[in-house]
């Protein structure tokens, strides 16, 4: 018998397939690397496991250790539309070790579970969960089922420094860390017992049903983009473009001035359809009664999340420069 091709439920391009036999074909994005010792910055990195029950794990970077001084933490979540990619992803590996080589900083490189498999908000719940263990690891700090200061991971124990923890994301993980901002900041939990000292969002994917900017003038990316929603929107939302999950402007979203940090970096590209986005989370949180700095920082002649692909070009080494230096302000 000849073999019986399968019928497509979802096809959502660039990213993923979905077939009406269950199976899912991710087209990009699936490539693995191990950990590794970057010979020429020293960045080394090596996989843990954060929660044994849900598998959720990360990839830890930490830059060659010249004093005893303590070094800030990156938190990082990666983009992807919330279905493809992951910490050990060969540009992404490369991408936050340039991050870490510049910045001198630790980076948590968050491998949360991925949808369709794991509907949202898992996503989010799995890197609120990192939160806690982090926190575990603080001196007088906190964490589920643990007892203060309590966590093993050395490299999180002996070298952060507790007051400056930064949370960071491209695209889709530049929404989550946004969403984590806000739980943190509107509603304190005893489980996370540091401080977010600031928030890096590249290239943010915030969304909407109504065009602004270019995306009025481009109705074939917006519809792309809207389809990359509708195929990951929680099946319990009534609000589809608009949830607050995406759309951070809507009724019902959240309050900015909640916002858990003191200072924020937004980079946009100029080719981006989500830049007009960037800039308005920007403006809005500039009107908004939150008390903190926020700096806008936009990449002329590039499109979304370039430095992925590019990550020795000038304009990719120049971003990475700004974002550290973010970090490095005290």
């Amino acid at each position: 018998m000849g073999s019986v091709s399968r019928e497509i439920l979802h096809d959502v391009p660039p990213y993923i397939r979905v077939y009406k036999d269950g199976t899912i074909d991710r087209l990009v994005g699936t490539e693995l690397i191990p950990p590794t010792t970057d010979p020429e910055t020293g960045v080394i990195s090596k996989d843990i496991i954060i929660s044994p029950e849900t598998g959720i794990s990360a990839r830890i970077f930490r830059p060659p250790l010249t004093t005893t001084q303590k070094l800030p933490l990156i938190i990082y979540f990666h983009g992807g539309a919330f279905v493809i990619a992951s910490p050990a992803e060969p540009k992404y590996h490369t991408s936050v070790a340039k991050l870490v080589s510049e910045s001198r900083a630790i980076a948590v490189s968050v491998d949360y579970r991925l949808a369709p498999e794991h509907p949202l908000p898992t996503a989010f719940d799995d890197s609120y969960d990192t939160l806690k263990w982090v926190s575990s690891h603080a001196p007088g700090g906190s964490g589920p089922g643990s007892e203060s200061g309590s966590g093993l991971e050395e490299w999180i124990k002996n070298d952060v420094d507790f007051d400056r923890i930064y949370l960071a994301g491209d695209s889709a993980g530049a929404t989550i860390a946004h969403h984590l901002a806000i739980r943190v900041g509107s509603k304190p939990d005893p489980d996370v017992g540091f401080k977010i000292r600031g928030m890096i969002l590249i290239n943010p994917y915030f969304w909407g049903k109504d065009p602004i900017g270019s995306e009025k003038t481009d109705p074939m990316r917006k519809a792309m983009v809207d389809k990359w929603w509708e195929f990951v929107c929680p099946s319990d939302s009534d609000h589809g473009l608009d949830d607050p999950l995406i759309n951070p402007f809507v009724n019902g979203a959240p309050d900015l001035a909640g916002l858990g940090c003191g200072r924020v970096i937004v980079t946009v590209s100029e080719k981006d359809i989500l830049r007009d986005r960037g800039w308005a989370y920007y403006e809005a949180l500039v009107k908004s009664k939150w008390n903190g700095n926020v700096e806008m920082f936009e990449v002329e002649g590039e499109d979304h999340v370039f430095h992925i692909f590019d990550p020795n070009g000038d304009k990719a080494v120049n971003m990475i420069k700004k974002l550290a230096s973010f970090v490095s302000q005290e």
